[in-house]
């Protein structure tokens, strides 16, 4: 990252915040319920595998933070931990809960769906990234060639996990199917960069929604192929658009465990 913040253009900074904590926010909730995963995931290699990913993705959020605070945003502490869900501009798919249950009492959670949500994620957040390198913004896309290298590992493990259990026989395979047509449902939220898309590609910040949505189409599909799939289009937005600030309980949930520590000594040094 550069030493010194770089100023964007005033007209063009409202665009540039709104991306970032789009980009932000993404990232610190899904590492969130990936992190609920510890010591429930299949097995001791990939529960140890997912926490270093979650870690990795927690990593990114912060960067981003960063940023909005090197653009006099606040504090990057008080933007990830103190803004209510209605400030929050993170895709809906990212919040949702794993499962049925609470990670400490009698968790049940789905990991055929997880396995979908991160795989999908993390081929539109590669597109994404592909497209910030170039950026109008330099520390955005200084920030964005950092992660490109950690986001290489993190594919390549939810594409095993997706194409391992899809292709296995009989239940895996249903539940598959099942979570697709789930995650499928919600995927437009993270595809989508909201009210203020058009004035973010004006900037140059990030290329228009049209092409990278094709983009990411274009990544997953050779997967489907290789199970032996019919493509889950249309995505949608199901339970709601998180770029205007439309969420669900989940959120609600998920920033109250977030944030008990941090607002029980917000002037602490994290």
């Amino acid at each position: 990252m550069s030493e010194k913040p770089i100023h964007f253009h005033p007209d063009g900074q409202e665009a540039l915040v709104e991306l970032l904590f789009q980009l932000a926010d993404d990232d610190f909730l899904l590492a969130y319920r990936g992190s609920e995963w510890l010591g429930l995931a299949p097995h001791i290699e990939e529960d140890i595998a997912f926490s270093s990913i979650s870690q990795d993705t927690m990593g990114h959020a912060t960067m981003y933070y960063q940023l909005l605070e090197d653009l006099g945003c606040g504090s990057a502490d008080e933007l990830a931990h103190a803004r209510p869900a209605s400030a929050r501009r993170n895709a809906v798919l990212l919040e949702r809960a794993n499962g049925p249950g609470h990670y400490l009492r009698e968790p049940r959670y789905d990991w055929a769906f997880t396995v979908v949500r991160q795989y999908f994620y993390t081929q539109a957040k590669r597109v994404r990234l592909e497209s910030l390198t170039k950026s109008s913004y330099a520390p955005l896309a200084e920030v964005a060639a950092k992660i490109q290298v950690e986001l290489h590992y993190h594919l390549l493990h939810w594409h095993t996990w997706f194409v391992q259990l899809t292709n296995a026989p009989l239940e895996a395979r249903t539940r598959m199917t099942k979570a697709i047509q789930d995650v499928a449902a919600d995927f437009a939220g993270v595809l989508t960069l909201g009210a203020k898309g058009t004035e973010m590609v004006r900037w140059g910040l990030i290329d228009e929604e049209k092409v990278l949505t094709e983009n990411t189409i274009a990544a997953l599909a050779p997967a489907f192929a290789e199970v032996g799939l019919d493509w889950p289009m249309p995505f949608g937005m199901k339970h709601g658009n998180g770029r205007n600030g439309e969420h669900t309980p989940d959120l609600d949930e998920a920033l109250a465990t977030l944030s008990e520590v941090y607002r029980a000594v917000p002037h602490a040094i994290w």
